[in-house]
């Protein structure tokens, strides 16, 4: 979180317009609006008339379900995906750039104990 009391008037417009999506409890007010808009959507889909290619397709609501199952299968893929291509931290081993001797000379040393 930033802090409240900085001066904010040398933000771009669109910055300043959304600065409320920073302050406690925007979270649940974006959730909730994004659940609103989601039946919103849902029932749409039984009041308009829909011609589809398919008669899936002509279902009231069809494609609000649709999204919702292919993003989570999606989800559920990319978690078994993560399985397949995960490496060990140490994978690199002594070719990894995080592994390399630094002069000690040439390094800027803070002491954060002052």
């Amino acid at each position: 979180m930033s802090n409240h009391d900085e001066d904010t008037s040398n933000f771009p417009a669109l910055g300043r317009a959304l600065l409320w999506v920073n302050k406690p409890g925007s979270a649940t007010k974006i959730f909730w609006g994004l659940a609103a808009a989601c039946t919103v959507v849902f029932a749409a889909g039984f009041l308009v008339d829909m011609h589809g290619h398919f008669d899936v397709e002509n279902f009231g609501g069809f494609y609000a379900l649709y999204g919702f199952f292919m993003f989570t299968g999606l989800i559920l893929a990319a978690k078994g995906l993560r399985v397949l291509i995960k490496r060990p931290e140490d994978y690199y081993g002594d070719k990894a750039i995080d592994r390399e001797e630094y002069p000690a000379d040439q390094l800027e040393r803070l002491d954060h104990d002052e």
